[in-house]
């Protein structure tokens, strides 16, 4: 779930920072028409992000309810970059940078941040990008990722000495990829759906020989808020040419706030 803010006049970044945090949501993100395209801008409940993908999404949803727009492909503005959104039927899809990635981080390095042995030490901890940085963190087994304990002040740790928001944990549970995504950092103890994150995971499988066109991450069963995140790959040889996160979303009911 997200916070969504259609903007018929500018606020300043503390009054949308002070709605964020009203409405409670991990994200919200506020959207102003600019000539043909749209300027997007997100906010936690403690601070702003350059992205988020999943609050796109959301917009979207509540464009399309709203409006009943005319194209299929539009432009937003980021702090990321311009990057375009696809309508395609039900489903909504975003562009994201392609996936950068750095630093290889040590399984000592992150010990502190769970409560148990969890590391699936066949793949590298890595951090990767495709508009923020995380850190992909590989677990051995499914009932590993349901039952490990975060300590988030040792991730919001982490996440500060690796300049990254936070921690994105998956496995594989036979053809099935399951994620658990934690950002203390930026007042987020447990995300249940990321989009740029699952995007950097898809790149990150991609270049570990688990290639597919087509990435399906389930998220937020720990939160009781199940999520299916659909990235796509376009792809020339072993190189990643254009990514696209995407899924469906309804509109819930409002919030207040004052």
């Amino acid at each position: 779930m997200a916070g969504v803010g259609l903007l018929s006049k500018e606020l300043s970044n503390q009054r949308k920072l002070d709605i964020a945090a009203q409405l409670g949501f991990s994200e919200t993100a506020y959207v102003t028409v600019i000539g043909d395209k749209f300027r997007f801008e997100y906010f936690t409940p403690t601070e702003e992000v350059p992205l988020c993908g999943h609050a796109t999404i959301a917009a979207f949803v509540v464009i399309r309810d709203k409006f009943s727009p005319s194209k299929d492909t539009y432009v937003i503005e980021t702090k990321s970059g311009d990057l375009s959104v696809t309508l395609d039927g039900d489903m909504i899809f975003m562009e994201q940078n392609n996936p950068r990635f750095y630093e290889t981080i040590q399984k000592s390095d992150i010990a502190a941040c769970f409560d148990m042995d969890f590391v699936n030490d066949k793949l590298p901890i890595k951090i990767g990008t495709t508009g923020l940085r995380d850190i992909i963190l590989p677990v051995k087994s499914l009932e590993t990722l349901e039952t490990m304990k975060p300590n988030l002040d040792e991730i919001s740790k982490i996440s500060h000495k690796f300049d990254t928001v936070g921690i994105h944990a998956f496995c594989f549970s036979e053809e099935r990829i399951i994620c658990r995504n934690f950002a203390p950092r930026y007042g987020i103890p447990e995300e249940s759906a990321t989009g740029t994150s699952n995007c950097v995971l898809a790149g990150y499988l991609w270049h570990n020989n688990i290639r597919k066109n087509e990435y399906i991450f389930e998220q937020g069963y720990s939160l009781n808020s199940p999520s299916e995140i659909i990235v796509r790959l376009t792809t020339d040889g072993d190189d990643i040419s254009r990514v696209f996160v995407g899924g469906a979303g309804y509109v819930g009911g409002k919030k207040s706030v004052k």
